[in-house]
């Protein structure tokens, strides 16, 4: 019987590929054979930490942005079949806590987490089937299907703003989730400054519809390099921060204008805290708000969008891999020579 290869995390900057018996799914389970996985920033700190505190610890299998098809199905799958091609979520709400009642189920109480979408088959647990799989549209590529992930995240991200009122606005990251919320940001008509360490990023943004772009050096002055960039000078009235380092979050607060919005969407690693201007804050009347992962609406809108082909993020997949390359292709992200990877499997 052919092998099951997955990859595990085994610790900080270590991996092992391991062989296994391609497993049977129970009732309500289905085996989904993988087509395309995506690397994203949050499989890269991953790498990096040896962990992650809320989705896995090692020695585990990792890698969460994820389609293929059903090869097989347990009971009481309906409507599900074998040969399906399905977008699976990498988390899975209960559907009954306050939270999810109140449709804020990234904050569920009792969210379950998927991760190992680098190996050839994934068991996809009951809960998964039930709450988190998608059938993918006709059409749609498997490189561009897997992205529904982060870009879910996008639009849930979004979907926290004020965004009525906002003509202009600033993102401090060109990663591939900063890049995402250029790309969906200019989809919807908004006028985009984007800042970033890295000039070839910041050309990729253009690409995807930046209207300016700064080149930032690092630094406690970034934020005013960008508030500079906006029309006035005076800052931009919704600043999304998507790099997850503390000083970008300060930066982050002395880019926006009075009255505005600062979204928080990078995470920070564990125990890491940040200054914030606390006279600006109070007196300029400033929003911040901190916005977590996705939510089952937000994974349908972003699945819906990639189907329409309107977002270019075939820009974002700089190489393609297979799963012997995966951890190549995330020094290559450390190095910032390239922002994502699709990773093809054998199965």
């Amino acid at each position: 019987m052919k092998n099951n290869q997955v990859l595990y995390l085994l610790g900080p900057e270590s991996v092992e590929l391991r062989q296994e018996t391609i497993p049977e799914p129970a009732a309500g389970e289905v085996l989904l054979r993988l087509e395309a996985a995506t690397t994203c920033g949050t499989d890269l700190k991953v790498w990096r930490r040896g962990g992650h505190p809320t989705m896995l610890s090692a020695p585990c299998p990792f890698g969460h942005e994820m389609t293929g098809t059903l090869a097989a199905i347990g009971s009481n799958v309906s409507p599900w079949r074998e040969g399906d091609a399905v977008v699976v979520a990498n988390s899975a709400s209960c559907g009954q806590c306050g939270f999810c009642l109140a449709g804020r189920e990234n904050l569920c109480a009792n969210l379950l987490y998927l991760n190992g979408a680098f190996a050839d088959y994934i068991l996809v647990p009951e809960p998964f089937v039930r709450r988190s799989t998608y059938r993918r549209p006709a059409g749609l590529e498997p490189a561009m299907a897997a992205m529904t992930e982060p870009l879910a995240c996008v639009f849930h991200g979004l979907s926290a703003c004020s965004l009525d009122a906002v003509s202009e606005c600033i993102v401090l990251g060109a990663g591939p989730i900063g890049l995402m919320f250029v790309a969906e940001l200019a989809y919807r008509g908004h006028s985009i400054i984007l800042g970033d360490l890295v000039p070839e990023r910041l050309v990729v943004g253009q690409n995807l519809g930046a209207a300016n772009t700064v080149l930032l050096s690092g630094d406690r002055e970034d934020g005013n390099r960008l508030r500079a960039a906006t029309d006035r000078g005076q800052g931009a009235q919704l600043v999304i921060e998507a790099t997850g380092f503390p000083a970008a979050w300060s930066n982050a607060m002395e880019a926006v204008a009075t009255g505005g919005e600062v979204v928080l969407f990078g995470g920070c690693a564990p125990g890491t805290t940040t200054d914030l201007d606390t006279h600006r804050l109070h007196y300029s009347e400033i929003t911040v708000k901190g916005v977590y992962h996705h939510r089952p609406a937000t994974v349908q809108a972003a699945l819906g969008r990639l189907a329409g082909g309107e977002l270019r993020l075939d820009h974002l997949l700089q190489e393609q891999c297979d799963l012997e390359g995966v951890e190549g292709a995330l020094k290559r992200m450390a190095s910032r020579e390239i922002l994502k990877a699709v990773v093809v499997g054998s199965g």
